[in-house]
């Protein structure tokens, strides 16, 4: 199975400048071959209103793709590229061809989202012109790394072209008998990180085909997003949140003015951003930390199958459409809580937590499914009947079980139901939702006992008298 290590790289003085130049080039080899495509897509078209009889075309050229792009480097290494804007001399000799080649797969690869679309169907926006801030990636290859040596806490690799070996600070233990594939430097706001891709025989490729969920072994997960709590577990369990942007945000807005207010270029603003990227990286791992950790402990459970929800979560931080009047003047629409809940939505981060279990399942032999939350949250698992109209309410109390029903463990075992094709079809009928096939009755038994498995005790009105 394929892994991916990261580890803190610490490059000297000579090094970082020429891996600092390898960006500086692959950076302009990206806005190049990326400009050669927008040119040819302006100038190589005509509009559906006009005629190529009547109308002068430009001389056609053929499409620039992977290949064309690719058969250029051998003529740029001949001599030194000078860039038109600021002069500077590019050597592409110093930076090794498959870097290179790297980067026309990355700008093919941009440009096919954004005409065709993924495998999924979904494009992506126009691609962007990359920035030194924006471009901060090198792709190696296998057969240009060897390692070394290997010592308690470092890692000494030899890379293809950079002067000297690159020490690499081992925080944990490559795995035996692996191979090693590919090896991306990034440069972060606190320096240089080296990600390691290795296939581990001792890891087997997972198939999530042979893994059948049941009642037993299937996890119901709810995205709760409510107060302190995160998850909720169709096992009566609740997972707590972190809100790691909530916690930094006065502290990161107070350097970002800071910063405003210097001006451009000099050193105390850059000093600043560099503060200000520090702390956005705090807040990024932060985040990725609490996923990675609540993933295991969801992995702990001894589940073979987690059913989660899928979420639109573009259309759940969207903002509200405008109001206006007759006279065109803009009413209240409630996007001042819209806002904060929007914020929320975002420092939950559920799309890279739901990224992240599937590939900690995949690793421990288990499988994830996505599912429609369609009526999860309002819909009592035991009974078919909707309860939960209304987002305020978070409890309810069933007079004939006489059990208080939480809000969010009903919705994780609506989850769970739906992942095992046992959640009944509801169809909506002059707008009101309406029950169809139901099988609510082949899991009572099971609902019921986890609903009261997680009761709490009601306190004694006549304590003083029970002591």
């Amino acid at each position: 199975m394929l892994l991916n290590y990261q580890y803190r790289a610490y490059p000297d003085t000579n090094q970082k400048h020429q891996l600092n130049s390898w960006l500086r080039i692959s950076q302009y080899w990206y806005n190049k071959q990326l400009g050669d495509r927008f040119d040819w897509w302006q100038n190589n078209r005509s509009d559906i209103n006009s005629c190529a009889l009547t109308c002068s075309l430009p001389d056609l050229r053929e499409n620039p793709d992977f290949y064309s792009q690719k058969k250029q480097l051998p003529i740029l290494k001949k001599d030194l590229i000078t860039v038109q804007h600021s002069g500077e001399l590019l050597d592409f000799t110093s930076v090794p061809s498959q870097t290179l080649q790297d980067v026309s797969k990355r700008v093919d690869l941009a440009f096919k989202r954004f005409l065709q679309g993924d495998s999924n169907g979904k494009r992506s926006g126009r691609p962007r012109f990359k920035n030194s801030a924006r471009y901060r990636t090198l792709r190696v290859e296998g057969q240009a790394v060897t390692i070394q040596r290997t010592e308690k806490d470092w890692l000494f690799l030899s890379i293809s072209k950079l002067k000297g070996w690159l020490k690499v600070g081992l925080h944990r233990p490559l795995p035996d008998g692996f191979t090693l594939k590919n090896m991306l430097l990034t440069k972060k706001s606190d320096g240089w990180y080296a990600t390691i891709c290795l296939e581990d025989p001792s890891v087997p490729t997972f198939n999530p085909d042979e893994v059948t969920p049941t009642w037993e072994n299937t996890l119901g997960i709810d995205a709760v997003l409510h107060e302190e709590d995160y998850l909720a577990t169709s096992q009566g369990t609740k997972l707590p949140s972190l809100k790691c942007f909530r916690k930094s945000e006065k502290r990161l807005a107070s350097v970002s003015q800071r910063k405003e207010k210097k001006n451009k270029g000099s050193r105390s603003r850059r000093k600043l951003a560099k503060r200000q990227g520090r702390e956005h990286q705090r807040i990024a791992r932060a985040r990725r930390d609490h996923a990675f950790k609540t993933a295991h402990k969801l992995i702990r459970t001894g589940k073979k199958v987690f059913v989660h929800e899928d979420l639109n979560l573009k259309a759940l931080s969207k903002r509200n459409k405008a109001k206006q009047d007759e006279d065109g003047k803009f009413l209240p629409n409630g996007q001042f809580r819209k806002s904060g809940l929007n914020k929320s939505w975002n420092d939950a981060a559920f799309g890279q937590f739901f990224n992240i279990l599937e590939y900690i399942a995949a690793k421990a032999g288990t499988r994830t499914i996505a599912v429609s939350p369609a009526y999860t949250s309002q819909l009592l698992a035991f009974r078919d009947e909707i309860v939960f109209t209304d987002c305020d309410m978070r409890q309810y109390w069933d007079d004939k079980e006489l059990l208080w029903v939480d809000r969010d463990l009903n919705a994780s075992i609506n989850v769970k139901r739906v992942g095992l094709g046992l959640f009944p079809t509801i169809k909506r009928r002059k707008g009101n939702p309406v029950v169809g096939d139901s099988t609510t009755n082949s899991t009572l038994k099971e609902v019921l006992e986890t609903l009261r498995a997680c009761q709490k005790p009601t306190p004694c009105l006549y304590s003083d008298r029970c002591r």
